[in-house]
């Protein structure tokens, strides 16, 4: 039998590096990797140059994707999640909780991120704050070149990094997902967090997706036995990491990604970031028939 050559991209973690070490065997794909360690850096390939035959995409990107036409299908597998409750700063001497955000400023280097889609969210379900109760700015457009942010999403310096316009007084609070430099002077705006977290998590049964994995619909038309193989790789090199692999955040199956997708295509549609409130099905297309 001839190998389908797949394109590919995926990040750098212990559940890829079977993949990427050429260890997963298969007599009817082969991938051709891009060497990226750090997915984020070439999201703008796939949604704008449709670059690679799979690839990991960050789900609210995606979700903005498909929204404007791009050609690919979603997988239920998530490459990576994390509780995002940590992720809202105030500076440590301005002392408020999640629901006094009415008409404060919060700024985010992207508004179409994912980890600010899952905080707004939160604040709405959880501190009863909807979007227009809060001034949002955002330094960044999106990946996906047909979107544009919502009325009254704000533009922000690009040159001013957040933690310092948060420092300078010019917001009241920033939603950050990465390591903060400056911890002596910020603090949490949601008290103990990673508790506040869990409690979430198991209240609701919500699992924040990060990223996900996506396939062009011209593979999953021409080359459906090539689909599964690539989802029966993914699945053999998370196993193969061991327990940082099958981490509870990094779900995959239609079933256990179904309840987390869908409260993430809400928060997205809430948001005004896309027109319509899809169902999981419609995401997945007839990758639903392949993997079943």
């Amino acid at each position: 039998m001839e190998k389908t050559t797949l394109k590919a991209m995926f990040g750098s973690y212990p559940k890829t590096a079977a993949l990427k070490n050429h260890e997963i065997a298969s007599d009817r794909v082969s991938l051709d990797i891009a060497p990226v360690d750090t997915a984020q850096k070439a999201f703008k390939d796939v949604v704008r140059n449709h670059l690679f035959d799979v690839a990991e995409l960050a789900v609210v990107t995606y979700l903005l994707a498909y929204d404007a036409g791009h050609p690919y299908t979603l997988l239920p597998f998530v490459m990576n999640g994390n509780f995002h409750h940590k992720s809202l700063y105030s500076r440590a001497d301005d002392v408020f909780s999640a629901a006094d955000l009415r008409g404060k400023r919060v700024a985010m280097r992207s508004y179409s991120q994912t980890t600010p889609t899952w905080v707004r969210g939160i604040l709405s379900d959880e501190y009863g704050l909807k979007m227009q109760d809060v001034q949002w700015w955002s330094q960044e457009g999106a990946h996906v070149a047909e979107y544009k942010d919502p009325d009254g999403v704000q533009g922000l310096d690009k040159t001013l990094g957040l933690e310092q316009a948060l420092l300078d007084g010019k917001v009241d609070a920033i939603i950050a997902g990465g390591a903060i430099e400056n911890k002596d002077k910020l603090r949490h705006v949601i008290d103990n967090p990673q508790a506040s977290a869990r409690e979430w998590n198991q209240r609701t049964g919500v699992i924040p997706i990060n990223h996900v994995v996506v396939v062009k619909n011209e593979l999953v038309r021409q080359h459906p036995d090539a689909v599964a193989e690539v989802y029966r790789m993914l699945v053999e090199s998370r196993e193969a990491a061991g327990a940082e692999g099958v981490n509870e955040l990094q779900p995959f199956g239609f079933e256990k990604l179904d309840l987390s997708l869908r409260k993430v295509i809400d928060y997205a549609y809430d948001q005004q970031m896309i027109k319509k409130r899809y169902a999981p099905d419609e995401l997945y297309g007839d990758v639903l028939n392949i993997l079943k």
